[in-house]
């Protein structure tokens, strides 16, 4: 199992940094997802509201990652590793995190009243950061699996997702879109990871040969659309032969063989789960509510920061 994070997990807002509790809860995520084991988290602009300096320190002897292959400072240093590369079931996994691009330069750390600015850092553009990162993973470190972990704007993902080859799956995460299904853009598949805790995105894989990804669920929701097409084809045909006018008849009988099209599509689709392809996915989604029980040491240290009954509870 590998545990990741798609970043703009640490701070509620980008200006809740002055909050009483904002500190302390970054500390306990972060402390937590050391403690569950997650591998590397991508750093948006709300993981940022507190600094880089912040960051560095919390994770300075955890075992997570924090990477970003674009936010450099302002002589161009990169402030976070740009990858991870672990290894999973037998495979060479490689893990690049992206921030947001920024058109101009902002406080590395958060500005006192009264005082100057400090040090500056800028996100870079996003395509040529991920595709040399991409390609040194490919090329040097010889991976099995590229994955990225895009605390960046979808408009902005979707157009890396079109134009860089080597990734296979984006984990996207900047305006909240909550769960949803994985989609076929471009290049790649991008996954939505859920939204604010409330889900724990689990995606699936069974590599066993070379190709691009399958999803799995397609079969899944081609049966259940089947379903719902025939319905449809057979009113409809009921409706053609009861029909006597003539302007009507034209409509159903286009509407007939639009819908014997669409279960003949559908019929393709749901009969690909038979074969099983040398690489699938199957994306589901774990809801964190209150049928899944808390951890009672967990909670006690939660707690300490936000108090049963508070409105942060």
């Amino acid at each position: 199992m590998l545990v990741l994070d798609a970043g703009n997990a640490l701070f509620k807002s980008r200006d809740s940094g002055m909050a009483p509790d904002a500190r302390p809860r970054a500390e306990l995520l972060l402390a937590q997802m050391d403690a569950q084991g997650t591998t590397a988290m991508a750093v948006g602009a709300r993981d940022l509201v507190l600094g880089v300096d912040f960051l560095r320190k919390q994770t300075r002897k955890s075992k997570l990652k924090l990477l970003s292959a674009n936010l450099v400072d302002g002589q161009g240093k990169l402030l976070f590793p740009a990858s991870v590369v672990t290894e999973v079931g037998g495979l060479k996994v490689g893990v690049v995190g992206v921030s947001p691009a920024t058109p101009e330069p902002l406080p590395m750390e958060p500005q006192a009243t009264g005082k100057a600015a400090g040090s500056t850092m800028r996100g870079l553009p996003l395509q040529p950061a991920i595709a040399a990162e991409v390609k040194r993973l490919r090329e040097q470190s010889k991976v099995d699996l590229v994955l990225l972990l895009a605390a960046a704007p979808y408009v902005d993902v979707v157009q890396v997702a079109d134009s860089v080859e080597g990734v296979d799956f984006v984990v996207q995460s900047h305006e909240g879109r909550g769960s949803g299904i994985a989609q076929r853009q471009g290049l790649t598949t991008v996954v939505p990871p859920g939204d604010r805790g409330r889900q724990l995105a689990r995606l699936e894989l069974s590599v066993d040969g070379p190709g691009r990804f399958v999803d799995n669920s397609e079969p899944l929701r081609a049966k259940e659309n089947l379903r719902i097409v025939e319905m449809s084809l057979s009113k409809a045909r009921e409706r053609l032969q009861s029909t006597t006018d003539a302007a009507g008849k034209r409509a159903l009988t286009e509407a007939v063989a639009s819908l014997e099209a669409r279960r003949t599509a559908l019929e393709k689709t749901a009969g690909q789960g038979a074969t099983q392809a040398p690489r699938t996915h199957l994306l589901s989604y774990i809801q964190l509510g209150a049928d899944v029980p808390a951890d009672p040491v967990v909670q006690k240290s939660v707690e300490r920061v936000e108090p049963p009954g508070s409105a942060a509870h």
